[in-house]
């Protein structure tokens, strides 16, 4: 599989804080297991097996300390220091020359996806080797996302961020799958108001030039965003609660290496 994944866990964690004074918070406990390791072992579901982790320089070593190189999985996982958070899309030009034009997955390292079929979905939409592919899923507060606009059949004919007029309750993951064009596309990209590279920015151009896919993550499939209080607790509850039940081991990255 000509993809490599990148894994975005920077940022300063202020919804989290004081949990995040001094530590990042994808180094912080989802029940078992740390955050880091449910959007990792996703990608890996998915047939991955190359990684750039994204982190502050505050919290590098940390990340070395609890990852390494990645060989015990079978894996092999590569670093990089992102000095300030100036945007989702910088990651692709801080990634660039490691991506080397393979194409890439990028994930942000405080999302959580569960579903039956996933690792399926996955391999298909990483085996593609044009274009990009979003995945969305529905959510009950859209203002706080990057939000889908369709048309009257139902074809995707923009992404919005954070829109104060209601129009879509299709969130945008933060995963996403692009070819290797990416890097050069982001290098157009200007620094929105907020002063960051909006990876909705990025999407947008793969749409203009109808390179856009969409997968629905709909009935069936969880999706959480790791970065509050509560929702920390969300997840946690949910991966006790799949495991202990169903024995079920989420984002087990020794399993992981044994299925290989």
């Amino acid at each position: 599989m000509n993809r490599k994944g990148i894994i975005l866990a920077g940022g300063e964690g202020s919804r989290l804080y004081p949990l995040t004074k001094d530590t990042s918070k994808q180094l912080l406990p989802i029940y078992n297991k740390p955050m880091i390791y449910y959007p990792l072992s996703l990608l890996m579901l998915g047939g991955i097996n190359e990684f750039l982790i994204i982190t502050t320089p505050r919290d590098s070593e940390s990340f070395r300390s609890l990852l390494g190189n990645g060989e015990q999985w079978n894996i092999s996982i590569s670093y990089e220091q992102q000095s300030e958070p100036k945007g989702i899309a910088e990651s692709l030009l801080i990634g660039e020359k490691w991506l080397n034009d393979s194409h890439s997955a990028l994930i942000l390292g405080d999302n959580f996806f569960f579903g039956h079929g996933l690792p399926e979905l996955l391999r298909s939409s990483f085996l593609s080797k044009e274009g990009s592919t979003i995945f969305l899923h529905k959510v009950a507060d859209p203002e706080r996302y990057g939000v889908a606009k369709f048309d009257k059949n139902n074809q995707i004919i923009a992404i919005e961020e954070k829109p104060k007029e209601v129009f879509s309750n299709w969130a945008v993951t933060g995963l996403y799958c692009y070819d290797k064009n990416a890097p050069a596309y982001a290098k157009d990209l200007s620094p929105s108001e907020r002063g960051e590279l909006e990876i909705t920015d990025l999407n947008n151009i793969y749409l203009s030039r109808g390179e856009l896919k969409t997968e629905f993550l709909g009935q069936g499939f969880t999706w959480l965003d790791m970065g509050t209080h509560d929702s920390l607790l969300e997840v946690s509850n949910f991966v006790k609660i799949v495991e202990q039940r169903q024995g079920i081991r989420i984002a087990d990255l020794d399993d992981l290496k044994m299925q290989d």
